[in-house]
């Protein structure tokens, strides 16, 4: 069972433990709502109808996490030194509470200490000064910044003169843009919730756990089945979620047996979405199950994929999914039998190396049956990050188009560089030739979150200046910079008065719906500021030649939001639409008007080429991903309550006839090392837990397997590190096997 009223128990236990009852009651009634602040735990939308407890459980915890009452500031510096810091888990250094003033670890100290605001933001801008080229400063972003955050960090990346904007979108969904923008002209989602809820047919869940990473998205297929809808899931691990669903905001999902959501499960091999695919357009073009109008009208292509169809060869299909002839068959006639279709699709598809081919290939699948530009139809791209989607709507992106470059340029009278700069990978590989001097993170957990950890850490060690805007302390912070500051920052739930009164912001989410987030609690301390002023304030000491006028924007939001509507298409009217009560909706043309905006005006049809993956014998396929109780790489617990594990996050799942096969043991401790060309990467001591994985497949929790996922294995096309393909063996571990 998901969620129901032990979910409802887990959530509150840790608010209280957090915030205290009061505290509590307050946030909690602001989460989602239309006068309160976004959830900071994902990019799901908010239903125009809004529950009074509008938030999952683990949104809860995100809430609890980020309001506690708990803060850390000189006298915990001062007791603990960064070799200290370094022996402890991420999960312990954000356990101890708000960051509460800026700090400094000078170049040589043992200790991050005090340092003023006006001290910190000199340092910050002498050193951007000091720098040979721009291009020596990396400018990373977590999704969690608002719109206004986001846009002002990449105005001052390109007023310094430089693209080096990675963010978290290079490792989560960088191949769902490239493919989509590549076949359909856009690189984001083209339904609404109303899409799922109110008219869809059926929904297909591939390579995502809604239960673990988008609960709240468990109420709108609770919508759908209760009028009829159907729901196939495709994914290499059963997810709990999906079996049956107790939603604690009904009845029956308090004293009854809850909903149970999926009516086919395809257990498919880890990297098997694409055979299937391929083989499910081509069975389509058997059956004559085409939607020849929408085809002839708007796309192009078709012939040449067909051609690839008819060459798949049905073994190659078979041996790379592990489903069977009658499994495949059945999800055929799930597809043939209904006419609206949506295909929602998280990092299960866009972490490994044909990741761009396969949701090229989920593409094919909707034109074929015309699945865009109608009610309960098209692709549904799942971001996890709450305002990730937005903050590459405003600009967060280290490959611009020249389009917003130019109206940047002309609204502020700079000139943006045109060059690339670095993606996440480019940026660590930089680092590791010594490319880059100054490093500064806003938000998120850059040596936590990112591949081959042992290598990140090292590197950004080597970089001169690394600067911090964060909520919490983490691994990152005291493993980054010859030299760093954190500089403690407002969070989504806390209030942000400015200059010219209470100021909101903005989020997109993962359906291009804009609205407010205003947090109303009190912060954790007088010396903590707003992103937006930390960003501006740095603007206007190491942007001096320009005409910016960064004080304005960091006393007034609306001046902000001004900018971004001469900037950013489908922001007419910003400062007026976002004040409605469910913010608006950013123009769509595939999901608008059925207008695809390639280079030819015609949808693309796509040839992609089926190449398995060769996992040498005695090896497994392993895919990294979430336990229940986190959220990206903050770990809220060390249970997994849906899977059964309890009391640690060291385990590997593997199929138990592959325990068998390789003589171990479940339970039993055991080494896991990833093979790639350039060496071996060790996880070591992890438990083995036998758990009904294809054969074949194992999975890890992130982020600690990251250590094993190779800093040169990325997906073709976007780059994104492939975290759901890791080749691995499993080897007895010495020191347990030595007794």
């Amino acid at each position: 069972m998901a969620a129901g009223v032990t979910g409802v128990r887990a959530a509150l236990a840790l608010a209280w433990q957090q915030m205290g009852a009061a505290r509590s009651l307050r946030a909690l009634r602001l989460v989602n709502q239309a006068d309160g602040f976004d959830c900071p735990s994902c990019a799901w939308p908010d239903p125009d109808k809004r529950h009074h407890a509008e938030f999952c459980e683990n949104g809860a915890k995100a809430v609890a996490w980020e309001a506690t009452q708990e803060t850390v500031g000189e006298s915990f510096f001062a007791q603990h030194s960064i070799e200290n810091l370094r022996l402890q888990s991420g999960h312990w250094l954000e356990s101890q509470g708000r960051l509460a003033e800026p700090m400094h670890r000078a170049v040589g100290g043992t200790h991050y200490r005090p340092i003023s605001w006006v001290e910190a933001f000199s340092l910050v801008a002498q050193r951007l000064r000091e720098l040979a080229s721009p291009d020596d400063a990396v400018f990373y972003t977590s999704g969690r910044a608002s719109n206004e955050a986001a846009f002002l960090y990449q105005l001052l990346a390109r007023a310094l003169g430089t693209n080096n904007l990675p963010d978290c979108s290079n490792m989560c969904h960088e191949s769902s843009g490239v493919a989509m923008t590549q076949t359909i002209g856009i690189g984001k989602g083209t339904v609404s919730l109303a899409d799922i809820s109110d008219h869809a047919d059926l929904v297909i869940i591939m390579g995502q756990n809604p239960g673990t990473n988008h609960p709240r998205m468990l109420t709108a297929l609770e919508s759908l089945k209760r009028r009829g809808g159907r729901v196939v899931a495709i994914n290499p691990l059963p997810e709990a979620g999906l079996k049956r669903f107790k939603n604690p905001q009904r009845a029956r999902g308090v004293i009854g047996n809850g909903t149970e959501l999926t009516d086919l499960f395809l257990p498919i091999r880890v990297n098997g979405d694409l055979a299937l695919l391929l083989e499910l357009n081509r069975r389509l073009v058997q059956r004559g199950a085409v939607d020849v109008e929408f085809v002839d009208e708007y796309t192009e292509g078709l012939s040449a994929a067909k051609r690839h169809w008819q060459a798949v060869s049905a073994d190659v299909v078979g041996d790379a999914t592990g489903l069977s002839d009658e499994q495949i068959e059945l999800f055929v006639d799930e597809v043939v039998g209904a006419e609206r279709v949506i295909v929602c699709w998280a990092m299960g598809l866009t972490q490994h190396r044909n990741s761009v081919p396969t949701i090229r290939e989920i593409i094919n699948f909707l034109l074929l049956r015309g699945n865009f530009g109608v009610p309960g139809a098209g692709a549904c791209p799942v971001r996890g990050h709450s305002n990730v989607q937005g903050d590459r709507t405003m600009g967060i992106c280290e490959r611009p188009g020249e389009e917003f470059l130019a109206s940047l340029d002309m609204r502020f009278g700079i000139s943006s560089p045109r060059e690339p700069g670095f993606d996440v990978v480019e940026t660590i590989e930089a680092m590791q030739a010594g490319r880059v001097r100054f490093f500064m993170a806003l938000g998120g957990n850059f040596a936590a979150a990112t591949p081959d950890t042992a290598l990140t850490e090292e590197v950004l060690a080597k970089v001169d200046l690394a600067v911090h805007v964060a909520t919490k302390l983490n691994r990152s912070h005291v493993v980054a910079g010859v030299e760093s500051l954190i500089l403690p920052s407002l969070g989504r739930s806390d209030r942000d008065d400015q200059a010219s009164g209470r100021q909101f912001v903005t989020v997109e989410d993962s359906m291009s719906v804009v609205h407010r987030s205003t947090g109303g609690l009190k912060p954790p301390s007088d010396l903590v500021r707003s992103e937006p002023d930390i960003i501006a304030s740095i603007g206007a000491l190491a942007c001096p030649d320009t005409q910016i006028n960064w004080a304005e924007m960091a006393s007034d939001y609306n001046v902000i939001r001004d900018h971004i509507e001469m900037v950013v298409p489908g922001f007419r009217e910003f400062n007026d639409r976002v004040r409605e009560s469910n913010g608006f909706v950013l123009p769509n043309p595939p999901r608008d008007d059925r207008d695809f905006p390639t280079e030819s005006g015609f949808a693309q049809f796509t040839v992609n080429e089926l190449q398995p993956l060769v996992v040498p014998s005695g090896h497994l396929l392993l895919q990294t991903m979430r336990s229940h109780d986190q959220f990206n790489t903050t770990v809220y617990g060390m249970d997994d309550r849906y899977r059964g594990v309890r009391g640690t996050r060291e385990v590997v799942f593997v199929n138990p006839d592959d325990l068998d096969e390789m003589n171990f043991r479940d339970g039993e401790r055991v080494d896991v090392v990833s093979v790639a060309d350039d060496g071996e990467r060790r996880m070591s001591g992890v438990v083995a837990v036998a758990y009904p994985t294809p054969r074949g497949c194992a999975a890890a929790y992130f982020p600690e397997a990251n250590v094993l996922v190779p800093l040169q294995s990325t997906a073709l096309e976007s780059n994104t590190p492939t975290s759901k393909s890791v080749i691995v063996r499993l080897e007895a571990a010495p020191l347990i096997r030595a007794k």
